[in-house]
């Protein structure tokens, strides 16, 4: 699993296990969601900073690649050179 989806999943479980608990507290749905958006970012933030770092060089990978894997490049270069 790459960490990006690995990553992603984690926070959306870490979201969706506060705002549950958050409503099950009764609170209003819309300040459950915005506390349960903050609460998520924060711990995310301070408690998973390898796999943060693990996306960020995911990330930068991909975009210093020389050769993009794009197999239709070739035919949208010669599609735009005819215009």
């Amino acid at each position: 699993m790459t960490p990006w989806i690995a990553y992603s999943l984690l926070r959306f479980g870490l979201f969706g296990g506060v705002l549950a608990l958050l409503l099950l507290a009764q609170l209003e749905w819309w300040w459950a969601a915005i506390l349960a958006t903050i609460i998520a970012f924060t711990v995310s933030y301070i408690f998973f900073p390898g796999l943060r770092h693990a996306v960020a060089a995911d990330l930068a990978a991909r975009r210093t690649r020389e050769n993009p894997e794009d197999p239709d490049a070739d035919a949208e270069d010669a599609a735009l050179e005819n215009r």
